[in-house]
């Protein structure tokens, strides 16, 4: 007898082992329909897979991330399948699900079209309707190259001799004619892919590597139901217009150069005067808090990542100034994160128990030499800023040092309007890929049963992500995603139990014995770019008023009314309120659209009446026309909004 435990909490007997899909069509057929794939034990799995134990067991439809991302895999097959029917010649390299949908790159002998992308819908859709079960087949690495050189996918066999060394068997996946190397998991068959978009068609690097071949890439989406298709085409045009990319240059927040080079924006007057507001507020939050402020270099000699580590395992993803094999001149890699710089203020002198936790952060300017295919506005980029800060403590302060960089980060966001857009990833390391990671297993059970109880006690909601840990411990990320429904880490509150070691970090303990100290790598705002990209599309550009780079525009109606004006805005700017006149020659119609389209927070129109009464007309962004106030109530407010920072 196997006992199954779903997810509400029952359990469910069965006889014997059997596939997890026959497990379901025994629960119910309608669920068996609407299944994606199945969680084991927390791991998502095919639903061919033969359950023979007791386990948790829990199915998951469409309406799970697991379950989309199952459903668009499968669909970049079924893409895949279709390309390779009318166009034979097609080689096959990779197609796996994203966000929002999927891809597929091949090696073609001319780019496609639009046009191709209209007759590829059709034949997906046909085949779709022929229902098509998908097949999983092993087989061993050389019967697997074998298999694919006689059909002539060199990108595949590539792939496999990757796997030469595990001595693993690898799995295919066959639909009709069509076969695929794939670890899955995939629908069980075609069938549900019934409302299919081909979006676009673009270039694409083999191995994101620039000298490498370009292959064509097609980029779709699908779904079980035609609406579904419908409210997601028609949110993706939404999302266009939220863009920060489209609105940020547009309200001119920042630009690119393209002889300053790509991944590098520049932050124009307004992203600068946001940036900084974000910068005092963080700051101010992290000083009430007990942080320490430290400035440390922008770059190091590779001793210094030798030692951290980053040397073996960052180096493709650093700035390196110099050769690093020529030992008759100086080299030196720009700082791709701060911890290994920080621990030097800690190191500055012999440590007691009584200086721990020893709380230090740094608005910190890092460089990351990220693949220019990955490069999007200010999401991701080569130079950025990151609110970081480390905190070295005794391994019983662990618990409520993580909590409370937790509830700084919870804060942050929730002041930012943005808390209720994030999600939370347990990101693990992979026990399978020792030679990304640093440490023993045991160190590594360690540290994240810790977090795990943390993260537990704290009742906090998370996934759990396989191989997304750091190389030198486990960690809590804050993920968003973007209008276009691609995610990204925003935040990250990481346990490093291994580094303190390497650098020779100790503290005299209570009963006079010298111990490694723990520490917590932990960002509060995360990147202030990344952030800055998210809060305009958040607002779709319309800033809050205690954020926003100009919060106040006085419009006279006529030159007679400008030194009024010129009075109000004295009083306003001596308030510390970002305030401007418009006092061009153009008629106030056109200026209060002007203003309006900036998205500004306060307009105040400023005429006769309001020079004979002393007050001001004021227009909110928000609460519309608020009518006639005196100047002195109308700082009193604004004051009071920008302290409490309202929404």
């Amino acid at each position: 007898m196997i006992n199954l435990k779903l997810k509400d909490g029952s359990i469910r007997e069965i006889d014997e082992a059997m596939p997890a899909s026959e497990i379901i069509k025994n629960i119910g057929m309608g669920l068996y329909k609407a299944a994606c794939c199945v969680k084991i034990d927390g791991l998502v799995c095919d639903l061919r897979e033969v359950i023979d134990h007791d386990c948790e067991f829990e199915v998951l439809t469409f309406d799970s991330k697991a379950g989309k991302e199952v459903f668009w895999h499968t669909a970049s097959h079924l893409m895949a399948q279709a390309v390779q029917n009318l166009f034979p010649e097609a080689k096959l390299a990779r197609g796996p699900a994203t966000e929002t949908g999927f891809y597929y790159d091949f090696e073609v002998e001319k780019p496609f079209t639009q046009g191709d992308l209209a007759k590829l819908e059709v034949e997906m859709k046909r085949i779709s309707k022929e229902g098509i079960a998908l097949e999983r087949f092993e087989l061993s690495a050389d019967e697997a190259i074998k298999f694919m050189e006689e059909k002539g996918e060199h990108y595949k066999v590539e792939l496999i001799h990757k796997h030469d060394d595990k001595g693993e068997a690898l799995s295919f996946y066959k639909q009709g004619d069509f076969v695929d190397l794939c670890a899955g998991p995939h629908l069980m068959s075609v069938a549900p892919i019934k409302a299919i978009k081909l979006l676009s068609c673009t270039g694409a690097y083999w191995g994101k590597a620039e000298d490498n071949k370009q292959l064509s890439r097609i980029y779709g989406t699908a779904f079980p139901k035609a609406s579904m298709l419908d409210e997601h085409l028609k949110a993706m045009e939404e999302a266009k217009l939220r863009d920060h990319n489209k609105i940020g240059r547009e309200l001119e927040y920042f630009t690119t150069v393209d002889v300053i080079g790509q991944g590098l924006p520049v932050m124009l007057p307004k992203g600068s005067r946001v940036l900084q507001t974000l910068q005092r507020f963080v700051e101010d939050e992290e000083q009430k808090r007990g942080y320490l402020l430290t400035k440390t270099p922008l770059m190091a000699k590779p001793d210094l990542y030798k030692i951290s580590g980053h040397w073996d395992h960052y180096r493709d993803g650093m700035f390196i100034i110099g050769d690093p094999d020529d030992e008759s001149k100086d080299c030196f890699a720009l700082r791709p994160m701060t911890c290994p710089f920080q621990y030097q203020v800690f190191l500055n002198r012999q440590r007691s128990y009584r200086d721990l936790p020893m709380r230090l952060s740094e608005t910190s300017t890092l460089f990351r030499n990220e693949d220019s295919g990955e490069m999007h506005g200010l999401i991701r980029v080569r130079q950025f800023t990151l609110a970081e800060g480390h905190i070295i403590l005794r391994p019983e302060q662990l618990e409520e040092e993580f909590k409370n960089a937790l509830e700084l980060a919870k804060y942050i966001l929730g002041t930012l309007g943005l808390e209720e857009d994030i999600t939370y990833r347990f990101s693990k390391w992979d026990p399978a890929r020792t030679d990304k990671y640093e440490g023993t297993v045991e160190q590594w059970d360690e540290a994240q049963d810790l977090m795990k109880k943390i993260l537990d006690n704290l009742e906090l909601d998370y996934e759990i992500g396989i191989d997304e840990a750091a190389f030198y411990g486990p960690k809590l990320d804050f993920q968003f995603k973007n209008v276009h429904g691609k995610e990204d880490t925003l935040i990250t509150i990481q346990i490093d139990m291994l580094l303190a070691q390497k650098f020779g970090m100790e503290y005299v303990d209570v009963d006079g014995n010298k111990r490694t100290p723990y520490i917590i790598h932990r960002s509060s705002l995360g990147c202030y770019e990344r952030t800055l990209a998210l809060i305009l599309e958040k607002y779709a550009g319309a800033m809050p008023l205690w954020l926003a780079p100009e919060q106040v525009k006085i419009i006279p109606i006529a030159d007679r009314h400008l030194e009024y004006a010129q009075k109000v805005y004295e009083r306003l700017e001596g308030s510390g309120i970002k305030v401007s006149i418009d006092d061009r020659a153009e008629k106030v119609g056109y200026k209060i659209r002007s203003a309006s389209l900036e998205k500004l927070p306060i307009m105040l129109t400023i005429g006769d009446k309001e020079i004979e009464e002393n007050t001001v007309s004021v227009r909110s962004r928000k609460d519309g026309d608020l009518g006639s106030m005196s100047i002195d109530d109308l700082v009193a407010k604004l004051l009071k909004d920008i302290a409490t920072k309202v929404i």
